[in-house]
């Protein structure tokens, strides 16, 4: 299942999504709330991870993430950064997250990482 917001869409797995988020956006407090109850509506109380493809250039609000850290189903976070400035920006952006955040430069490893980050909640 895709899910297409007006500033991303969301592929829904069995535990996990991978989000690609618009060119130009930027991923405010409003946006990610959004993102969130989207996530809850589909997964319920299961646990899952999040997946994001940095294939377009956005900018990312790091206060997003005290909000994220509180939603108790989400257990990690992986950025596929394809360039160097993606993966800087997200290097940053886990200082600002409470669980578990990987960087990768495939999105096949992220959803690997998710996987086994999964079997061990």
């Amino acid at each position: 299942m895709i899910a297409d917001l007006k500033f991303c869409k969301i592929g829904f797995f069995d535990d996990y999504v991978i989000c690609n988020v618009n060119e130009g956006v930027t991923l405010c407090t409003k946006k990610n709330k959004e993102i969130t109850v989207f996530l809850l509506n589909h997964f319920q109380n299961k646990p899952f991870v999040y997946i994001t493809e940095r294939i377009h250039s956005y900018s990312v609000d790091p206060s997003i993430y005290s909000h994220s850290s509180k939603v108790e189903t989400l257990k990690g976070f992986a950025v596929v950064a394809f360039n160097y400035f993606a993966a800087s920006s997200a290097d940053y952006e886990k200082n600002f997250l409470e669980k578990p955040f990987e960087i990768f430069n495939e999105t096949i490893a992220a959803e690997h990482w998710a996987k086994n980050l999964l079997k061990t909640v």
